[in-house]
């Protein structure tokens, strides 16, 4: 009610604020209203939209369309007039936000295709992208070019151009609506949704490439052969270095904005300066800015270093602002009153009837050639009907370079709110229809499986190691963990005398087991892994290695010596650097066989679990560790005995029903995620009263060269993992690896784990 009673404020401060303009030339308030009202208006239509089940985009067209001359400008017209002056360097200012729009809202596509999608869905993606492509394509452009009169066509001796604007806008679908809708239906990871998502973002990435070379041709002095030349193989230039050399270079420039600069949200500003840079090339060989823009997300979207959040930041930024105004202001320059003529309605009936008959052919068409079933094409043609949002940035570019008039803009954003707004329910009546089959259901599975994985979560590792065995074994650790999927690892050396040919062989240790596990599953593994190394400085090692994880590492592992005190308990170097980092973290302690042989000793791994998270995850990064060749892994549950409350010296007893109920359990779940993997693991079940004993004992008698304990840190400089793993740090003869996954969030008091505050949280609503 608040935000109403302002813009109704705002719209009756408006005249008084215009004839002020008038007099004074352009002015900034003007400019800032017309900005507060389109969001407004833009924004309360999304969320009607939304909550209609209907794409927010359909909202904000709407939004323009009321705002334009087809209603606030026929009920209100000198109101309207006020409030949008028809004076160039006003529209200069709110079209200026529009142009920096479609560069926004073509990054973020760009950041949401999803490569890795386009190589799974494979020949029959390309099949149904090209067929749907080109079949209304080509209906389009003969629309265009031998149907349309000269009467709506912005110039007779431009009709090529605007025939090739109109081909292109009835054949690209929107990637956006599409994949709301597929995610929306819960068919993402399924066969078919990834077929749909993937043609879509091939329909994009084609479709952009046509808009730029267009662009080309509809420059000042007409299409010649020279014109053209230049367009493709400039664009065909532009995309070859791009996706060589420019996807290094962009990963290069994300990172170090990330590392080395101190202020506020470098990374967003870097990825801002690569999308101008690479859209100013695009112009300079005479293609449009957006197909810059759009490459550009493309590679931002595949580094490594570009996070969640930061992702989630620029997201938000282009969702609040750019997207409503945008499209607001694209509605804004629709005049729907155009349609009372009914040979203009009756042409856009003939737009809309032949871009859903050309799209639903073509893409049918696609998807009998790429081998799928009838239903599965028809669900796929009707999800790719929706035009959305890339119609109107299609439309919007022609009308800015003359190739449309303002009748044949407004036929093309009704054909867009009409596709988008009857694909979702067309798509969702296809989509429930379709039945699962047993080698889909079981890819599903297993990647529900991979998706709650503790090591398929992490995408960047931060090695802190000396020269030391313990140091060796911990960057053979990394290696193991990245080099599956090829994740970047930081490499600090830790000593102030580590030679320079120390650093480099932690450095070459990381690399060769990444090489290791590469070769043991290379049907798997994707990427190489990248490794940088730093020097650290001692006394103030912690420290550097803390500032260094906050740059967002999602894994800290420490290997330096000594580990222990004579005295028991962890050094003070590995205790400080334990009391500052935050971040998920292992430390390693090499001892026996792997101590003598860090690089190449066997590995044959003892994990023990409890049902608790911490144990769980570290059963997950003990099988990443077993995905070398001839590794082996036993899980471990120690059950209470029955008379845990006995006199002391009494025999143990068996085992409660409780207990075996929870290790059934425990083993069940760790067997799955093993099976996902393909390895294969021996569980035991051992009785004691005291972990620590029982895990002495089974190291023992297996033989077992390798412990990883999952644990939880706790606020104490001389047991920081808990007493269980304080015994087994003094008395294994065993290399000891230390998981603490989550991580570690300060209390009030500035110490504290993450664990012990969310019980209390916990806690404290159990009380409510």
């Amino acid at each position: 009610m608040a935000a109403l009673l302002g813009a109704g404020l705002a719209v009756a401060a408006f005249p008084a604020v215009a004839a002020e303009a008038a007099r004074e030339g352009p002015s900034e308030a003007i400019f800032v209203a017309e900005l507060v009202l389109l969001l407004l208006v833009g924004r309360a239509l999304g969320e009607v939209m939304q909550r209609l089940r209907q794409p927010a985009v359909v909202g904000q067209l709407l939004a323009g369309i009321l705002l334009g001359p087809s209603v606030f400008g026929a009920v209100l017209p000198s109101l309207h007039h006020w409030v949008f002056p028809d004076a160039p360097a006003q529209k200069a200012m709110i079209n200026g936000v529009a142009q920096l729009g479609i560069l926004m809202l073509l990054l973020l596509t760009g950041m949401e295709t999803d490569v890795p999608l386009v190589r799974r869905a494979g020949r029959t993606a390309l099949s149904v992208s090209v067929t749907g492509i080109a079949v209304p394509f080509v209906c389009g452009f003969a629309l265009g070019f031998f149907v349309l009169p000269d009467a709506i066509l912005p110039s007779p001796a431009h009709r090529l151009v605007t025939a090739l604007f109109l081909g292109t806008a009835l054949s690209i679908s929107s990637i956006k609506i599409v994949a709301i809708v597929v995610r929306e239906m819960n068919f993402m990871r399924r066969n078919l949704g990834q077929v749909i998502v993937a043609s879509a973002i091939i329909d994009d990435t084609i479709g952009w490439i046509i808009i730029a070379v267009t662009f080309g041709l509809a420059r000042p002095g007409g299409l010649d052969a020279r014109s053209l030349a230049v367009s493709i193989l400039g664009t065909l230039a532009f995309l070859v270095l791009s996706y060589t050399l420019g996807r290094r270079v962009v990963s290069i420039v994300i990172r170090w904005a990330n590392d080395n600069l101190r202020s506020e949200y470098p990374v967003i500003t870097a990825i801002l300066v690569i999308m101008g840079v690479m859209a100013i090339m695009t112009d300079a060989v005479g293609v449009h800015t957006v197909l810059g823009a759009f490459v550009a997300g493309v590679l931002v979207g595949e580094s490594p270093i570009l996070t969640g959040h930061i992702e989630g930041q620029l997201r938000g930024l282009i969702t609040a602002l750019f997207m409503p105004v945008f499209f607001a202001l694209a509605g804004l320059g629709t005049d729907i009153s155009i349609l009372a003529n009914p040979r203009l309605l009756a042409t856009t009936g003939g737009l809309i009837l032949v871009a859903s008959l050309g799209k639903f052919a073509g893409a049918f068409l696609g998807g009998k050639i790429g081998g799928l079933s009838r239903r599965e094409c028809l669900a796929l043609a009707l999800g790719m009907n929706a035009r959305g949002s890339t119609e109107v940035i299609v439309a919007t570019i022609g009308l800015s370079i003359g190739a449309l008039n303002r009748d044949l803009f407004t036929m093309i954003v009704t054909m867009a709110v009409f596709t988008t707004m009857v694909m979702p329910p067309t798509l969702r009546w296809a989509l429930a229809r379709l039945p699962i089959g047993e080698e889909e259901a079981a890819r599903l599975e297993r990647e529900a499986f991979e998706r709650d994985d503790f090591v398929g979560g992490l995408e960047r590792l931060l090695l802190a190691a000396d020269a030391s065995p313990g140091g060796r074994f911990a960057a053979r650790v990394v290696g193991l963990v990245g080099g599956l999927r090829g994740l970047p690892t930081t490499v600090i050396q830790l000593g102030d005398t580590a030679p320079p040919e120390a650093v480099a062989s932690t450095a070459e240790s990381v690399e060769a087991s990444a090489e290791a596990v590469r070769e043991t599953v290379a049907e798997e593994a994707s990427g190489t892994v990248d490794v940088i190394t730093r020097k650290g400085r001692a006394p103030t090692e912690a420290g550097g290695i803390a500032q260094e994880a906050a740059k967002g590492y999602d894994l800290t592992v420490v290997g330096r010596e000594p580990a222990l005190k004579p005295d028991g308990g962890f050094a003070p170097e590995i205790a400080a650097i334990l009391a500052e980092l935050e971040a998920p973290r292992v430390v390693v302690v090499a001892r026996g066989v792997l101590r003598a042989d860090p690089s190449n000793g066997p590995l044959r791994i003892l994990v023990p679990v409890t049902g608790s998270e911490a144990s769980r995850r570290a059963a997950e990064f003990a099988f990443a560790l077993a995905r070398q060749r001839d590794a082996t892994v036993t899980v471990l549950y120690v059950s209470a005995p029955a008379n845990r409350q006995a006199r002391a010296g009494a025999p143990l007893l068996g085992r409660p029903e409780t207990s075996k109920a929870l290790e059934r359990g425990i083993f069940a779940e760790i067997e799955a995620k093993a099976a996902q993997q393909n390895l294969r693991l021996r569980t035991r079940v051992r009785i004691a009263d005291a972990p620590a004993e029982a895990i002495l004992r089974q190291m023992r008698r297996a033989v077992h060269t390798l412990v990883v304990l999952g644990v939880s840190q706790r606020p104490s400089d001389t047991v920081p993992f808990g007493s269980t793993a304080d015994s087994l740090l003094g008395r294994s003869e065993q290399t000891m690896v230390f998981v603490a996954s989550e991580p570690r969030v300060r209390d009030a008091s500035g110490s504290g784990s993450g664990r012990e505050r969310r019980d209390g949280r916990a806690a404290m609503i159990e009380l409510r």
